[in-house]
């Protein structure tokens, strides 16, 4: 069923507002990161600042854009009429998880189950089966091939602190 132009426009104009909330909630953010001159004189709030400003930007071009014609180079939409909740639930569910359970499970393992349960999501939102027992075990396999170097890179090489499961800093 396809959208009136009015419908289209407000839409349209609704993700401008989005954005502009997100900008100005990260700019309210900022407001309470010290701003005292770290490396090069630039303190630890000039990011969030920085993506403030283009989020405030980037909202306010998209409800121009919407209102003065709408989003002239978008392709019409493609896909199914309605999402697909239960592919969703698990993508939504791994992520969860992950928040959940990274300073119980540490930073491998709780990525290594997040990475598993979005993937069984995404394989189901293309119509494929969510897999059994050995395509989970080659899911995890695969999630803690990525999860392990991302976090020994984090933690060794840069010195930044992530949860582990030992107190040796390898898991």
């Amino acid at each position: 069923m396809a959208d009136s132009p009015q419908n289209k426009s407000l839409h349209q104009s609704l993700v401008g507002v989005g954005a502009l909330l997100v900008g100005a909630v990260m700019a309210y953010g900022a407001t309470f990161i010290s701003s005292d001159a770290g490396y090069a004189g630039v303190g630890p709030n000039a990011l969030p600042w920085v993506v403030a400003v283009v989020l405030l930007i980037c909202g306010a071009w998209l409800i121009w854009e919407a209102q003065s014609g709408g989003y002239r180079q978008m392709d019409e939409p493609s896909g199914a009429e309605r999402g697909d909740w239960r592919s969703a639930a698990w993508v939504v569910g791994g992520v969860i998880a992950n928040a959940s359970l990274i300073t119980s499970l540490g930073f491998i393992l709780a990525c290594t189950l997040c990475f598993t349960l979005a993937v069984r999501g995404m394989r189901m939102s293309e119509g494929k089966a969510g897999g059994g027992a050995r395509q989970i075990l080659v899911d995890g396999v695969t999630g803690m091939l990525i999860a392990a170097p991302v976090f020994w890179l984090f933690t060794k090489l840069l010195a930044i602190n992530l949860p582990g499961l030992t107190a040796s800093g390898w898991l």
